[in-house]
């Protein structure tokens, strides 16, 4: 049987008006739907249960909650973890830690402040006088000192340490490395062959030259260099020092400061 014949107007209409598939629309209407299935589930019934779910608590915690309900809500002071220690307990539980106040600090008399000074120098090769200090007036005794000058004992370790400086360095003697005078002094103790040798400090050659010597006149009221410490006490001028040294009696003072005259040299045939 023959189809019947297709008109143009029917041509023109289905040219004018294609059909649109319908496929692509009930795929996207499923989608949808899953979309809008899957919101419902994870807002109206999941969360719910997440959010009812009971938090258990440890017996123990319980137990701590009813009887100090205040500091169940402060960690463990003595916990391991470390960032418990940064939390503190409350105000009433701490026990006030009694404070000692230093007492003043110790003034040391011009000899004292010479002791010092000197043992400063003499404990390092390193150990300089601080730029700041003014040497005109009395020195700050924790720059010089390794100890707590205002402690209670301080008193009695700068007296242990006037003793021991003086031991240990008997003769001492502050000069200039340019200087003829200085030159002179030192071939003068070089000739007595000390034990212990004397301990030298060239004052020209230092970087705190500027500070240290002024600091020297004022406590041994010497006015140039050299300067010789026998047991503590300055010896005087560079005349007195000749006249000394002529007559004996700065063998005799260099003596009973507890130094060794020609121990250096017998020291040396023994070995």
């Amino acid at each position: 049987m023959a189809s019947p014949p297709i008109s143009l107007s029917t041509v023109l209409y289905a040219i004018q008006h294609p059909r649109k598939p319908r496929l692509k629309y009930r795929t996207t209407f499923i989608a949808l739907f899953g979309l809008i299935s899957l919101s419902c589930y994870i807002f109206f019934v999941a969360r719910p249960s997440l959010d009812l779910a009971p938090i258990q608590l440890r017996q123990d915690a319980r137990h701590s909650e009813q009887q100090h309900p205040i500091a169940a809500n402060v960690p463990d002071p003595d916990s391991r973890t470390p960032s418990s220690r940064l939390f503190k307990l409350p105000p009433t539980t701490h026990k006030k830690v009694p404070v000692h106040n230093k007492g003043p600090q110790i003034t040391l008399s011009p000899e004292q402040e010479l002791a010092a000074v000197s043992w400063f120098l003499g404990s390092l090769q390193q150990n300089t006088i601080p730029h700041s200090v003014d040497p005109s007036k009395p020195i700050d005794p924790q720059l010089v000192l390794d100890f707590d000058t205002h402690s209670a004992r301080a008193a009695d370790e700068v007296n242990q340490i006037m003793q021991e400086v003086w031991t240990r360095y008997p003769v001492m003697l502050f000069a200039k490395l340019h200087s003829a005078n200085s030159r002179e002094i030192r071939f003068m103790l070089a000739n007595m062959n000390l034990r212990p040798s004397p301990t030298v400090f060239e004052i020209d050659q230092r970087q705190d030259a500027e500070i240290l010597t002024p600091l020297l006149y004022r406590l041994t009221s010497s006015t140039e260099l050299p300067i010789m410490l026998v047991g503590g006490k300055p010896v005087g001028s560079m005349a007195e020092m000749r006249r000394l040294h002529e007559s004996g009696e700065l063998q005799k003072m260099i003596a009973d400061a507890g130094a060794v005259i020609d121990g250096a040299k017998k020291k040396k045939g023994k070995k």
